[in-house]
């Protein structure tokens, strides 16, 4: 490192007053002379938390990270930001993506460090981070967690997808509160995030698709030790990227995005990774709209045979071979000279690469399912556009004409789903307001409703359902979400009545309610928004400033790059 002047030597490289108070508090911890003297500062960004047992192993993790560091000649310094756990923090994780954001970008820019390895897990800490050090713009490499071994409950695999089987099963009666007792100790049996292709799974390949990780990053589970010697290798690589000064900007092209989109259609992603990736390419400068997960993945068939919308898990995945067998087969697709942070093209990544079972990935001449990817739906309810993910639609709904029944919020929502008098038929749209990303606030993960008890009981298993928020990556079902703009924006969504006649046309990429230009503008001028606004803190903040789900959910303020420079120095 002789020959490059490192970032952190404007901290430990100076000599005088204000060299000496950077070095001496940083000995208090035991750390010899040596290690301030060209050697890179390596940061490592861990999520770890108790309340995000998705992440909980992280300090393990980050030891192995560090090996790899201390190995390559870097200096590693480990330091925590907020956590996001999917599954306990409230109102909804998402609201609080872009506070990690800033809280990642903050930290990485206002400290002594030359590059950054991100360990990321539970579904929003991956873009959240990513999101963070777009901003800052120095070397980066991603460490995912890796997803827990598959449960095993009478017999059977299972995994996070099946809460919502055994959530109507047990509604309808046909599973009691014990066996629901004795699945739930089945199912998380070890260290990782979700087993099936939810959202944390589909962001860890989104980072691998993209070129942010070494190659098999995304599938090997979190509790095989070849998590851990990826995570080493990954402290070795990121001391190089510093010497090449390879950095984010250099990976995160617009062939990359492409890449991504490709990949996540192939895999059966969550409908989350559409949000999550506008956001990233916002913060990175890159031109990226929703149109584009329309066009990028046209003519991509579902490969990967998982659930939600198989039958396997992310266990099966790795052992068949991973993502670089899933983008070996997409190769005439892909982007294959796009640079990776191992400073080589993507298709290194995968051209050596072998599939060993065929029933997890099919090839491209026999896919597992035609259709695959995220479908962006335009109309009169969703001018800016809505998403769904057909690959978990029942084929017979994604041409269908019913009629509105309307939540005009979560709380009536819950108060009259299993109202037996509910006017509600299996021809029947659900339709749910007022939780996007400001009406809510945070757009939560609500919009894969539950059937009504009374059309459970009849053998009714989905329903088109319609909503301006989001559902788990671990949801199925014929689910039209983001809708955008949504409803506290006062949008044709908004003024949508039961009775109204939805049309959902999937073959054409519409969602339209049957309803004359005259009759919305009539509805739109008695129009009384949701005006439950905070007034202060950081939900005041996100209200004020977040933009739309088409847009990413970033906050306006939020978007670009501040880069890696400090203006002001207090010492």
């Amino acid at each position: 490192m002789k020959d490059k002047k490192l970032r952190s030597s404007e901290w430990f490289g100076r000599t005088g007053k204000d060299g000496f108070i950077y070095r001496s508090w940083m000995k208090n911890q035991g750390i010899p002379a040596h290690e301030f003297k060209g050697k890179p500062v390596i940061g490592i960004c861990n999520t770890w938390s108790e309340l995000t047992p998705c992440n909980a192993h992280f300090r393990e993790l980050a030891e192995s990270v560090k090996h790899g560091i201390y190995e390559a000649g870097g200096f590693p310094v480990e330091f925590p930001v907020m956590s996001l756990g999917e599954t306990l923090i409230k109102p909804t994780a998402m609201l609080y993506r872009n506070l990690v954001s800033m809280d990642v970008e903050e930290s990485i820019r206002a400290n002594p460090l030359d590059g950054v390895v991100l360990l990321c897990g539970c579904d929003k800490t991956t873009p959240a981070l990513i999101m963070g050090a777009c901003s800052v713009n120095i070397p980066t490499i991603v460490v995912s967690g890796g997803a827990m071994l598959t449960g095993k409950y009478q017999g059977h695999d299972i995994a996070t997808s099946d809460v919502w089987r055994f959530s109507e099963a047990q509604r309808s009666g046909r599973m009691t509160e014990e066996e629901m007792n004795i699945a739930e100790a089945c199912m998380s049996r070890s260290r990782g995030h979700c087993a099936v292709m939810g959202t944390a799974s589909t962001m860890a390949v989104m980072a691998e698709a993209l070129g942010l990780t070494l190659p098999e990053n995304a599938a090997i589970p979190a509790a095989d030790s070849r998590r851990k010697v990826l995570a080493h290798m990954s402290g070795i690589r990121i001391v190089d990227m510093v010497r090449e000064d390879l950095k984010l900007s250099d990976v995160l092209t617009r062939e990359a995005f492409e890449n991504a989109v490709i990949t996540n259609a192939a895999i059966g992603g969550s409908t989350n990774f559409i949000i999550h990736l506008l956001a990233i390419a916002g913060r990175i400068g890159v031109d990226l709209t929703i149109d584009d997960f329309d066009t990028s993945a046209k003519g991509i068939p579902l490969l990967a045979n998982l659930q939600p919308s198989g039958k396997y898990f992310m266990e099966d995945l790795y052992y068949a071979g991973g993502i670089p067998a899933v983008m070996k087969e997409l190769d005439a697709k892909l982007n294959r000279d796009a640079l990776t942070v191992t400073g080589k093209p993507i298709s290194n990544h995968y051209q050596n690469s072998t599939c060993y079972n065929r029933d997890v990935i099919a090839t491209m001449g026999a896919p597992f399912n035609p259709l695959a990817g995220i479908t962006v739906l335009k109309g009169n309810i969703c001018e800016h556009g809505a998403v769904m993910k057909p690959s978990a639609a029942t084929p017979a709904l994604l041409q269908h004409t019913g009629k509105a029944v309307v939540f005009e919020n979560i709380d009536d929502y819950k108060s009259r789903v299993d109202d037996p008098d509910l006017d509600i038929d299996e021809n029947s749209v659900m339709v749910l307001k007022n939780v996007g990303p400001k009406g809510y606030p945070g757009m939560p993960e609500v919009g894969n409703m539950s059937i009504p008890k009374k059309l459970l009981d009849k053998g009714v298993t989905d329903m088109v359902r319609i909503s301006d928020g989001r559902m788990s990556g671990t949801g199925f079902g014929t689910v039209a979400l983001h809708v955008s703009p949504e409803a506290a924006l006062g949008g044709t969504f908004a003024i949508i009545q039961s009775g109204d006649i939805i049309e959902l046309d999937f073959k054409n990429r519409s969602l339209n309610v049957q309803l004359s230009t005259e009759e919305i503008s009539k509805r739109k001028q008695h129009l009384i928004l949701n005006t439950d606004l905070a007034t202060r803190g950081y939900v005041y903040l996100y209200q004020s400033h977040v933009e739309q789900s088409h847009l990413g959910a970033d906050m306006d303020f939020l978007k670009g790059s501040s880069g890696s420079e400090i203006h002001k120095d207090s010492h």
